[in-house]
């Protein structure tokens, strides 16, 4: 059952990409990431209070966020930090490079939280999961290299360093999902994580963007920008969810999210008339066969 969440966060994250890529074209990222964002803590401004005045109520129907203490806020509110710091450098990298591209370079992520779970963690995998783990990041490795194929020289380019940089906070935020989900309740973890990321990004904004707004991409409305934190509330609630799981594994389950590829792909394939698409088709299959591995072994 927690494999099946993961593929269906999964989901929900490549449509995720999809809206972000939308609203990001030819736009101002900081203005854009905010009210991404904002919509998230919208969404969950309602469970807070309803947990608060009516518990019973909201427990019936699996959305109780019970309260936190001061301990429980701080390592909530270190997770905000750490993911938010990782969207602001993804979000830049999104902007500037092909979905086709920044897709599967993110999608390595699970080769460091797999390594991450395995010395924390002490995770340990059967022979299936081992093949499709290794399977899946060895075609993810075979697709990230097809950016020279494009212009896009890895070494030199700026944005790439910036995709490597937010994965590597990605994969940093992974393990401690798997911490954090242990000892607090997922729907608060993920209540107030939507409401830090506001307190940690306002002053962001403030400070960086609007002061110096004239100067650079102007901000433009687009109806994408809230569907972006909509579909993320869904993806993290199904990954939250999963994550809760007995028997759940972080290795296998950060692999599974970054299947979200596959979707994204397809959006810039047919939708945006980027190039090399036989070759990035055939390292598709093998993800593909290395996602089926990974799902079977977990059930």
């Amino acid at each position: 059952m927690w494999a099946f969440a993961g593929l269906l966060s999964a989901l929900f994250l490549g449509i995720y990409d999809i809206f972000k890529k939308t609203s990001l074209t030819g736009n101002a990222v900081m203005p854009v990431l905010f009210i991404a964002t904002l919509t998230s803590t919208f969404i969950f401004l309602p469970v807070v209070i309803g947990s608060w005045f009516f518990p019973d109520s909201f427990s019936e129907i699996g959305l109780y966020s019970p309260p936190l203490s001061f301990d429980q806020h701080i390592q909530v509110f270190l997770k905000s930090a750490i993911v938010v710091s990782s969207w602001i450098l993804a979000f830049f990298a999104m902007k500037h490079l092909p979905v086709t591209i920044f897709s599967p370079i993110r999608a390595t992520g699970p080769f460091w939280t797999l390594i991450g779970a395995i010395v924390i963690f002490h995770e340990k995998l059967n022979l299936m999961q081992w093949c499709g783990v290794l399977m899946t990041l060895l075609f993810f490795y075979f697709f990230s290299t097809t950016g020279k194929k494009e212009g896009i020289e890895f070494r030199s380019n700026k944005w790439i360093w910036f995709i490597i940089a937010a994965t590597l906070l990605g994969a940093v935020s992974g393990l401690y999902d798997k911490f954090i989900i242990a000892r607090i309740d997922r729907i608060a973890v993920q209540a107030w994580f939507s409401f830090y990321q506001v307190v940690i990004l306002f002053p962001v904004l403030a400070i960086l963007w609007f002061p110096g707004r004239k100067n650079t991409t102007p901000f433009r409305w687009r109806w994408s920008i809230p569907a972006i934190g909509i579909m993320l509330v869904t993806a993290d609630f199904l990954y939250f969810y999963a994550l809760s799981c007995d028997g759940s594994m972080i290795s296998v389950l950060s692999a599974l999210r970054r299947v979200s590829v596959l979707v994204t792909f397809t959006f810039g394939a047919f939708m945006l008339g980027e190039v090399n698409l036989k070759q990035k088709g055939f390292y598709l299959l093998g993800i593909l066969a290395g996602t089926l591995l990974m799902t079977l072994g977990s059930s």
